[in-house]
């Protein structure tokens, strides 16, 4: 099986498994509040901050992370030679 076929059979799975789910938001809650408390814990690990000062914080530490992604995807295509018709 090729990784084409693989990626296929991943995306039929998921659309599958969405399909058949009658509350996405609710199904996906513990993932975000996961993801969210990530960045809690890189900018205050001991628990220290008021809760306000940690998420703002995080906010901050989440859109930095973004950023760093978006330029170092920005510079991989610059570097890449396309090939249009």
């Amino acid at each position: 099986m090729t990784a084409s076929d693989h990626s296929l059979n991943g995306r039929i799975g998921a659309h599958l498994r969405w399909s058949k789910e009658p509350d996405r938001q609710a199904a996906t809650a513990p993932a975000r509040a996961a993801f969210a408390s990530r960045w809690e814990r890189e900018v205050d690990p001991d628990g220290v901050l008021p809760p306000e000062e940690r998420a703002r914080r995080a906010e901050s530490a989440k859109t930095a992370y973004f950023l760093r992604l978006a330029r170092l995807s920005a510079l991989k295509r610059r570097a890449t030679p396309t090939s249009r018709p």
